[in-house]
């Protein structure tokens, strides 16, 4: 967990950058240590980042709503009346949260605190936990179930692969056997939004699995 000093550190790097119009905090403090966001020193660091003319962002990090407790909702209600915006997005994780009702409870318990969903993460193979990970198929399905079960202005989400080249929009499963996906982001700026596929096999969770042509 990282000092409120150690933070106005990094924003004497981060607030000189002409081109960077919000500071984002990725954290699953928010859920873990809410006491960590009573701290009277914060304010004054958001406050320090929108007098440079920054949007504060925390990304909070909920993956199931029994992480969302009543002192974390206080205190993102209390930093949003100060202005700071929150985000959040939440790893699919095989039986914890692969679930669409699940989910779309959590996501618009999100919504109502004043929080938006923004990405539903497809888990990438890691040494020691590849048993979380969820077929891109059930993926999928859920992301479906997800929009079925949460109103219009909720959804916000997008199903997203965070690949070594960049993170990739998960769409569908054509009728044709085919993993639909566009790139969200890229190193190659010109693939950025442009759509493309590959053959799916069966119990396959990771772009790599997945065939080319």
């Amino acid at each position: 967990m990282l000092s409120t000093a150690k933070l106005d550190k990094i924003l004497d790097y981060l607030l000189p950058i002409p081109h960077l119009d919000s500071i984002r905090i990725g954290t699953k403090m928010v859920a873990y240590e809410p006491k960590r966001f009573e701290d009277p020193t914060l304010l004054a660091l958001f406050q320090r980042i929108h007098e440079a003319g920054k949007a504060a962002v925390i990304v909070t990090h909920f993956d199931h709503i029994g992480e969302i407790s009543v002192e974390a909702e206080r205190n993102i209600r209390s930093l949003s009346a100060q202005g700071v915006q929150f985000l959040n997005q939440s790893v699919l994780l095989a039986k914890v949260n692969d679930d669409p009702e699940i989910l779309a409870a959590t996501f618009a318990k999100c919504h109502h605190m004043g929080v938006r969903p923004y990405y539903l993460f497809q888990g990438r193979p890691v040494k020691g936990a590849s048993h979380f990970q969820v077929s891109l198929r059930r993926g999928i399905e859920i992301a479906h179930g997800i929009n079925r079960r949460v109103s219009g202005m909720q959804k916000t989400f997008k199903y997203i692969m965070s690949h070594y080249t960049g993170k990739i929009e998960i769409l569908d499963l054509g009728a044709d056997g085919r993993v639909y996906m566009r790139y969200h982001q890229n190193k190659a700026p010109e693939k950025i939004g442009k759509i493309f596929s590959r053959p799916y096999l069966e119990g396959v969770c990771w772009l790599d699995d997945l065939p080319e042509g």
